[in-house]
């Protein structure tokens, strides 16, 4: 038997489904989530110490490092690279 791919991709079947775009949205927020979570382990930073440098509190900090949680801002997101000497680069696609 032929072992050739048939049928869509799973971006195609996401897309269909119209959940792309949240699916999209959630990957970019582990993502960042991630990355900050290395800056500060690499700066050895405190979630305590990340939110004194971000000038909030250490639930905002504890929102912004959950995966699933999508509800933190632009704004957050900026401080909080700005807090572990990063830049935020948001690009349209």
């Amino acid at each position: 038997m032929d072992e050739q791919h048939v049928g869509s991709d799973f971006d195609d079947f996401l897309r269909n489904e119209r959940l792309l775009d949240d699916a999209e949205a959630a990957a970019a927020k582990r993502v960042v989530a991630f990355q900050i979570a290395q800056e500060m382990k690499r700066a050895q930073l405190t979630k305590t110490e990340l939110a004194q440098r971000m000038k909030t509190s250490r639930p905002v900090v504890d929102r912004l490092l959950d995966p699933s949680n999508r509800s933190v801002t632009l704004s957050t997101l900026g401080k909080a690279a700005s807090a572990v000497g990063k830049t935020l680069k948001v690009e349209l696609t």
